[in-house]
């Protein structure tokens, strides 16, 4: 019975060692220990935040969510585009990479997740970031580090994302569910961000905000409220096996949001709770929402005719404003 025993709790430490090696979200500790290691450290801000402090030995090539994105259909740049801009700033997908920004920002996990969508198999989030970092009482410097650049060829895993046919292919599959990472009012329809508002077809909505500790952190930060970014912290494992109970982590699960951003946080964390089968829907809303035969529901239509109106008023408002301040501005006695 002992033998049982102790086998039992070497099997249960096992298993738990693993889920932890494999975690895709880390923390500073990791961070840290994969820097000593050797593993490319990334950091996906922009150049200035990045030239003013950043982990010791990260790289960056600006910021990625620009950098690896078609500006208007916020799609991935072609294959060949990624490649050379990926291998110009020496970021091989086949080395360990952790990812990081500032605390709890998505653009982290679109990096890790587009690591994963080019063949990574051992690429990390760090989550708290820059802010976690510092909070600990590591090192900062403002040297710039370059990698020696590389010839690179990628091939696209099949089973990371999922294309806008796909996704309507999957509307009626029973062994397929759908989660809406948005705010309640683009799930509803209320806030309008493409040619129509509104949800894919049984998607369940569970804002990615949900996520964090404190949903409503960068609101209270904005009317300066809160002075940290603590709040933005995940929740603990079994808050977040809370949030995502009505999901089946045995079926196949797509996620999306407006443009695959603030998807690609909530699958992340979705993988590392055991969900099988997760993608991320790439183009998100802002290419579902813009193929008009493709079923929706709480449909609503953007009204161009509506918003010329208040962007006149707005213009009035500005060129009435300018007058007063050239008023303001003329020396005394004219």
């Amino acid at each position: 019975m002992k033998v049982t025993f102790y086998l039992s709790i070497l099997a249960a430490t096992a298993l738990s060692f693993n889920a932890t090696a494999a975690s895709r979200v880390v923390d500073t500790t990791y961070v840290e220990e994969a820097a000593l290691r050797g593993a490319i450290i990334w950091d996906i801000r922009g150049e200035a935040d990045y030239k003013k402090e950043h982990i010791p030995g990260a790289i960056n090539i600006g910021d990625a969510g620009k950098m690896l994105r078609n500006e208007n259909t916020e799609d991935y740049l072609p294959l060949d585009q990624v490649e050379k801009i990926l291998g110009a700033g020496g970021i091989d997908p086949e080395q360990e990479i952790v990812v990081y920004g500032a605390k709890g920002n998505p653009y982290v996990y679109f990096a890790e997740v587009t690591m994963e969508y080019l063949g990574a198999k051992n690429a990390h989030a760090y989550h708290g970031g820059i802010d976690d970092w510092k909070a600990a009482g590591k090192a900062v410097n403002n040297l710039p580090v370059q990698r020696a650049p590389l010839d690179l060829h990628l091939k696209p895993a099949n089973d990371v994302i999922v294309t806008t046919a796909e996704v309507r292919n999957a509307l009626n599959s029973p062994e397929i569910q759908i989660v809406d990472a948005r705010t309640p009012k683009e799930y509803k329809g209320e806030d309008i961000r493409a040619i129509r508002g509104g949800h894919i077809p049984n998607a369940v909505n569970i804002p990615f905000e949900q996520n964090w500790i404190d949903p409503d952190t960068m609101k209270k930060l904005a009317e300066k409220k809160v002075t940290t970014m603590d709040g933005l912290a995940l929740k603990s494992p079994s808050d977040l096996n809370a949030l995502y109970a009505k999901l089946n982590p045995n079926k196949e699960t797509i996620v999306y949001c407006q443009s695959s951003v603030r998807a690609s946080e909530s699958a992340t964390v979705l993988k590392d709770l055991g969900f099988h089968n997760v993608k991320v829907y790439d183009s998100s809303w802002l290419g579902y929402g813009n193929t008009l035969d493709a079923p929706a529901e709480d449909v609503t239509f953007f009204n161009v005719g509506l918003m010329t109106m208040k962007m006149g008023a707005l213009q009035k408002r500005v060129e009435v404003l300018e007058k007063e301040l050239a008023e303001i501005r003329k020396p005394s006695g004219q």
